[in-house]
């Protein structure tokens, strides 16, 4: 079946993300170690929470400050936080074709809204979507149901009639469990290869 709309996640498949050049930043102002930045903060729980929209982006760096001795101004924080991102040009242009024919295209991430800040305004191809899901909108994280039915709710579409893609094996499983047809994201050419064997065009 020719899916109807394409739900896209964001990172790994529209951008990549270097969370190690972040911990690099931060090692440099503060009192921890790469390694334990990655673990403790930028991989752990004070990133999940805000994710999920419990905490403030103040809240956030106050949280940086009491783990790691982070001694930078917020400003700087929010720099070396977001300033992470790279696009993946080959999946852009397939979003970019996909709109282009007809086909509505959403973004649905686990993410935070300084990332959001940040990519709205480095990326261009982020403002040619017909709608967004973010977890810390909704206090919730992909894979909980929650946030598929609000993909749902919001493209007015089910089951088949959805084409989903994420690099992560839960989520993608979460949205096959819906009726939805996925696409693990493993790399670029292997996306555009099963896109277009569903006779998408791009």
């Amino acid at each position: 079946m020719l899916p109807q709309a394409i739900i896209f996640d964001l990172g790994k498949v529209l951008v990549d993300f270097d969370w190690p050049r972040a911990a690099r930043r931060f090692a440099a102002r503060c009192s921890l170690p790469v390694p334990v930045l990655l673990a403790k903060f930028l991989q752990g729980d004070p990133l999940v929470q805000f994710e999920k929209g419990r905490v403030t982006p103040q809240q956030f760096f106050d949280a940086a400050k009491r783990l790691t001795g982070f001694q930078g101004t917020y400003v700087e924080f929010v720099d070396y936080f977001s300033d992470i991102f790279s696009e993946l040009p080959e999946m852009i242009a397939a979003q970019t074709k996909l709109r282009a024919a007809g086909f509505p295209t959403y973004i649905f991430s686990n993410t935070n809204i300084l990332a959001v800040e940040h990519i709205r305004a480095r990326f261009p191809f982020f403002a040619n979507f017909d709608g967004y899901i973010y977890s810390y909108e909704h206090a919730a994280m992909k894979p909980e149901a929650k946030l598929y039915e609000i993909v749902e709710a919001l493209s007015g579409l089910r089951g088949a009639e959805l084409l989903y893609l994420d690099d992560r094996e839960e989520n993608i499983a979460a949205g096959a469990a819906r009726g939805w047809q996925v696409i693990l994201q493993e790399n670029p050419a292997k996306s555009l290869a099963a896109m277009r064997a569903l006779g998408l065009p791009v």
